[in-house]
C-alpha cells in the first residue's frame, strides 16, 4: 500500500513538471459597433447612406488558441490556431475558414531565432502595420484606400515558412516564402511560380523609438486554387475593384514612433504596385503622420492624416487618382480587458478616383466625399 502511495506521489510529481514545462491558452476578441456612412454604393451605381451594425472595427474578433513546450536547451514547440468570426451573425470570416487569421506550428529558441510553418501574417504587417492608425485605433476603414498595403491585414500568406530572428540589442528580422503548391500541368495559372509570395523585414526598438521595414511579392496571387491566396482574399486594389485578374503585387513599406511622455507620434510610407493580367497597372504611394495622447490613463485620443497618390494605366488611358483622408478617434478604457470607441473619418478623393471616394471596407461614395462614424464597444479574453 506504502508502494503504491509513493508510486503516485512519484508520478503525481513528474505530472506537475511536465505540466509546467508546456501550456495552451485559450484567448480572443470581441469587438462589435453601429457605423454610419454617408454614402456608400458599388462601383459606378448608386450610393446612399447607410446604418449597420459591424463586427472587428478595432480588432478583427476572433478565438484561439497557442501553446508552447519546453524541449530542453533553450528550445520550444509552439502553434497558434485563430478564427476570425462575425459577431453579428456568428459566420466565420477570412473567406469561411475556420482558423483564418492564423495556423501554425513551429520552433522557437531564444538565441536562434522561430521557424514556423502554416497560414501566417507577411513581414510588411509584422514589422510595419503597427505603425498605421488604421491597425491602432482608427478603425479598418482607417487604413490606406483599399488597403492598397496590407498594412491592416487584408489577406495573409497560406503555405508558407517563416523564419523571424530572435532580438538582438533591439534589433530583429523575418523572411517568409509561400509556395504554390502547384505543378507544371500546362492549365492556366499552374505552376512553381503562379500564386506564391516572398517577404523580409526588419525592426529596431529602443526606448521610446520604434523602427520597421518590409516588403512583399505576390506572384499571380488568386491564379489556382492551391496557393497563397485563394479566389476572395485580395484586396479590391489587387483586382481593380473586380474589374481585372491580378498578375503581380509589389509592396515595400517603412515606419516608426516615438514617444514621449503620454504621447507618441508616428510616420508611415509605403509604396504597391498591382499589374494586372493583359496589361495595365496600378500604383499607390501612402504618406501617413498619425499621433495618439494619453489624456489619463484611461481616455486615449488619436488623430492622423493619409495622403495616398497613385497612377492608374489601363494601357490606352492613364488616370492619377488622389486621396487625403482624416482619421479622428477617441478610446475610454473600462478595465485592462474592455474599452469602447469613437472613431469619425473624412476622406476626399479627386475626380480621377475610380467610384470616387471609398474607404476600406465602406464601398464606394461615388462622389468625391466620403464619411463615416463608428461607435463601438471590445472586450479581450
Amino acid at each position: 500500500m506504502k508502494k503504491s502511495l509513493l508510486a503516485l506521489g512519484v508520478l503525481g510529481a513528474f505530472a506537475g513538471v511536465a505540466h509546467a514545462q508546456s501550456s495552451v491558452t485559450l484567448y480572443g476578441i470581441l469587438d462589435g459597433g453601429l457605423t454610419y456612412v454617408n454614402k456608400t454604393g458599388s462601383l459606378g451605381g448608386t450610393s446612399a447612406k447607410n446604418i449597420s451594425l459591424n463586427s472587428g472595427n478595432l480588432q478583427g474578433s476572433r478565438w484561439g488558441l497557442k501553446g508552447a513546450e519546453d524541449l530542453g536547451g533553450g528550445l520550444k514547440a509552439i502553434f497558434v490556431l485563430e478564427s476570425g468570426f462575425n459577431l453579428n451573425n456568428g459566420m466565420s470570416a477570412q473567406n469561411s475558414r475556420l482558423f483564418g487569421r492564423q495556423a501554425y506550428v513551429g520552433l522557437s529558441s531564444a538565441t536562434a531565432g522561430t521557424v514556423s510553418i502554416g497560414r501566417q501574417y507577411d513581414s510588411v504587417v509584422d514589422f510595419v502595420g503597427p505603425f498605421a492608425s488604421g491597425s491602432q485605433w482608427a478603425t479598418y476603414s482607417g487604413a490606406h484606400p483599399f488597403d492598397n498595403d496590407n498594412l491592416n491585414n487584408s489577406f495573409r500568406i497560406n503555405n508558407s515558412i517563416k523564419y523571424t530572428t530572435a532580438n538582438y540589442n533591439g534589433f530583429s528580422a523575418g523572411a517568409l516564402y509561400g509556395f504554390s503548391n502547384s505543378a507544371s500541368t500546362g492549365a492556366a495559372g499552374t505552376g512553381f511560380a503562379n500564386n506564391r509570395a516572398w517577404s523580409v523585414g526588419m525592426g529596431y526598438a529602443n526606448g521610446p523609438l520604434t523602427l520597421g521595414a518590409g516588403y512583399l511579392y505576390l506572384g499571380a496571387p488568386g491564379s489556382n486554387g492551391s496557393g497563397v491566396l485563394l479566389t476572395g482574399d485580395q484586396n479590391a486594389a489587387m483586382t481593380a475593384g473586380g474589374l481585372a485578374t491580378s498578375d503581380k503585387a509589389y509592396i515595400a513599406s517603412a515606419g516608426g514612433s516615438y514617444a514621449f511622455g503620454p504621447a507618441t507620434v508616428g510616420l508611415v510610407y509605403s509604396h504597391s504596385k498591382y499589374d494586372y493580367v493583359g496589361g495595365g497597372s496600378w500604383k499607390f504611394d501612402n504618406v501617413e503622420l498619425n499621433g495618439k495622447y494619453m489624456l489619463t490613463p484611461a481616455l486615449q485620443l488619436g488623430l492622423a492624416y493619409t495622403y495616398t497618390w497613385t497612377k492608374l494605366a489601363s494601357g490606352t488611358t492613364d488616370v492619377s487618382p488622389k486621396y487625403h483622408q482624416v482619421n479622428l478617434g477617441v478610446d475610454y478604457f473600462l478595465s485592462k480587458r474592455t474599452d469602447t470607441y469613437l472613431v469619425g473619418l473624412w476622406q476626399h478623393a479627386n475626380n480621377d478616383a475610380p467610384g470616387g471616394a471609398s474607404m476600406n471596407g465602406q464601398g464606394f461614395a461615388n462622389g468625391t466625399n466620403q464619411f463615416a462614424v463608428t461607435a463601438g464597444v471590445r472586450h479581450k479574453f
